[in-house]
């Protein structure tokens, strides 16, 4: 006989029925949900790091690829992950100010990356 089983998740509020032969439920479920909670947190990281490339491209005429190198690069330099560095830049677009560290990273690439177009 068939097993169905009803998950609510509020986060989300979806519902899902799930149904397998004689198979417990419990584990596989676990895991599904682990999964997806995985891949909304990347979806939501890379969402920010496009607005932050973004902004790079606005403010210093460049690539796609050179704003998030440049980013990459800040944010090995500062020690954080770069969906941290670009929140940090994205929220100085709703008037909050840069952290000094991640202000001065920026700075240094930033002359890098001129230096670089000079030669």
């Amino acid at each position: 006989m068939p097993r169905t089983s009803v998950i609510q998740e509020e986060w989300w509020d979806l519902k899902a029925e799930v149904s397998w032969g004689s198979a417990p439920v419990g584990q596989d479920v676990v895991a599904l949900l682990a999964e997806n909670d995985q891949y909304r947190r990347a979806l939501s990281g890379r969402a920010v790091v496009d607005q932050a490339c973004g902004m790079v491209m606005a403010l210093t005429p460049c690539r796609r690829g050179v704003a998030r190198n440049l980013l990459v690069d800040v944010s090995r330099q500062c020690d954080l992950k770069l969906r941290e560095v670009a929140a940090a830049l994205v929220a100085t677009s709703e008037g909050k100010s840069l952290p000094g560290q991640i202000q001065r990273a920026l700075r240094r690439a930033l002359r890098r990356l001129h230096t670089a177009d000079l030669r």
